[in-house]
């Protein structure tokens, strides 16, 4: 069954009195497309998701601010959508070890015995910053970067939504950088 820009109004315009079953037809009806933009944009799965939720949310609170006469349904969602796509490319954010690999790389035996005291130092001052973390948080961190445990697993482990465990991994990598960076 094909959705109209008609039925998509009429769910906009019950979402924006609060009918929950208006905002699932809407979000079966949208979300495939909406995720398409996010995604092209974003190029990472994982942060299109979280986008993707984020701009529900913001479709659900601004329902009413639709107006038919000047947008169809799904440009004026998929405006919200592809600018907070790209509120999220531009925002600054820390670099991940995720993203840089090569910092797990394991020192070559050859090196002068410099680095190595200089490599000591550095994984003490870690240690340090690591023990000021909540335990759990640490825990969390540990076994996310050192471990490589998903975020799918973590959030099993801990009892958490995956988002969650996401905002508390990206907090603790944060307060580790502001720490080594003393």
């Amino acid at each position: 069954m094909t959705t109209t820009a008609r039925d998509l109004t009429d769910y906009l315009a019950r979402t924006a009195r609060g009918d929950r079953d208006a905002f699932a037809k809407l979000y079966a009806a949208t979300s495939a497309k909406l995720f398409g933009i996010i995604l092209r944009i974003l190029n990472r799965r994982d942060i299109a998701e979280e986008v993707l939720q984020e701009v529900y949310v913001r479709i659900w609170q601004k329902a009413g601010d639709f107006d038919a006469t000047r947008a169809s349904p799904i440009s004026w969602m998929a405006a919200i959508a592809r600018n907070r796509a790209l509120d999220e490319v531009r925002r600054v954010k820390p670099v991940s070890i995720e993203d840089t690999p090569e910092a797990m790389d394991m020192a070559d035996p050859g090196e002068l015995a410099i680095t190595g005291i200089e490599r000591n130092e550095d994984l003490q001052r870690l240690l340090k910053c690591l023990e000021a973390l909540d335990p759990q948080k640490r825990e969390m961190v540990l076994m996310a970067y050192y471990r490589g445990e998903s975020r799918e697993a973590l959030s099993q482990r801990f009892g958490s939504p995956v988002a969650t465990i996401k905002t508390w991994l990206h907090r603790s990598l944060a307060q580790l950088k502001s720490c080594l960076g003393k």
